[in-house]
């Protein structure tokens, strides 16, 4: 399957029946007065996140969905027929914005179901303006119209960490080795094109570890592959950054991703970040020792070493990891328990 974490859909909704104008007409009743029924409502538009899927690839063959139109009102106090719901079937994680880029719904557990556009009501029948003045009107309400607008759906990867680096730092081995996700490796840059998402095991824990295609400078104003798989870490409780250790230049590689992460904003500035020196297999282990204390002043923290293709310091980085999970979900429960009011 394809994967589409973009998209732009159309939507409308039903406009509400016009209500009837009509009179009772019986055999031996000679007034029987306004018998018009009101109009039906139009259908509305939902956004409802369904389990398993993870990419919005439907929505590049259908852009645009339009809710049912609700049936005029009839004689004998018949109420029209409500128009049908349209509903938009998204995975977790999605945001719908409108054309201004306004934040309308962020969709994050399964189940969950917003109303996006509301179908008009249907008109009133002329039964409704019966009064003990006017006991025959002759006037009837129309339909209220729908609503139709263009929005913005944007897939943001539910994830307990992410991967960040330049491409080709070994993201997509680490990924490989430490999950049972089977991500594209490759010798040469840019050899994944899209995010991938594995589950880790560690001492009988479990978390979500996703995969970012590799950034490169300027990323933030849309080069390389751009600023659009960046989002992707916005939900990330804690980055791994991995900095191939056998490049010729360790620290402006650091600095590139450091830079890119500031710049675009989103909250990925103030995030904790585990920083490790990849591929060490690939030179002497006090070379690599080395290199990761050169690194430690710019990271402001300890270096962590190791190579996805030997296993060497994998659980070790991984434990990293679970350690600020675990973290950052005390102190969201923490918060939680502090926003709901005391009761004696």
């Amino acid at each position: 399957m394809k994967f589409l974490d973009t998209a732009r859909v159309t939507i409308r909704s039903g406009r509400g029946g016009n209500g009837c104008v009509s009179f009772r007409r019986e055999k031996y009743v000679e007034f029987g007065g306004p018998d018009g029924g009101d109009g039906g409502k139009g259908g509305d538009v939902w956004a409802e996140v369904v389990e398993g899927l993870n990419t919005l690839i439907d929505y590049r063959y259908r852009q645009h969905f339009f809710a049912g139109d609700g049936k005029g009102g009839a004689g004998r106090n018949r109420t029209g027929r409500a128009g049908a719901d349209a509903v938009l079937r998204v995975p977790a994680g999605t945001e719908i914005r409108d054309e201004e880029g306004n934040l309308l719904a962020d969709l994050t557990a399964t189940g969950t179901r917003v109303l996006l556009a509301q179908g008009g009501n249907g008109g009133w029948g002329n039964a409704r303006f019966k009064t003990s003045t006017n006991r025959a009107p002759r006037r009837a309400n129309p339909g209220q119209p729908g609503v139709e607008m263009t929005i913005e759906l944007r897939l943001k990867l539910i994830a307990d960490a992410g991967l960040i680096g330049l491409p080709n730092a070994g993201k997509s081995t680490f990924l490989a080795a430490s999950t049972n996700a089977r991500p594209k490796v490759a010798d040469y840059p840019f050899t994944t094109l899209h995010p991938a998402l594995g589950v880790v095991g560690i001492d009988g824990n479990e978390f979500v570890l996703a995969d970012i295609p590799g950034l490169i400078a300027g990323a933030h104003e849309g080069r390389g592959l751009g600023d659009r798989f960046l989002g992707h870490v916005e939900r990330c409780a804690v980055l791994l950054h991995l900095v191939d250790c056998s490049s010729e230049t360790l620290e402006e590689d650091f600095r590139v991703i450091r830079e890119e992460l500031h710049r675009y904003g989103g909250g990925l500035e103030a995030k904790p970040v585990v920083t490790a020196l990849s591929k060490c297999d690939l030179i002497a282990p006090e070379e690599a020792e080395a290199r990761a204390a050169r690194l430690a002043s710019l990271a402001g923290g300890p270096v962590l070493t190791l190579s996805a293709a030997t296993g060497s310091g994998m659980r070790t980085a991984l434990r990293h990891l679970w350690h600020q999970i675990e973290a950052q979900r005390a102190r969201r429960r923490e918060r939680a328990r502090e926003a709901v009011p005391w009761t004696p």
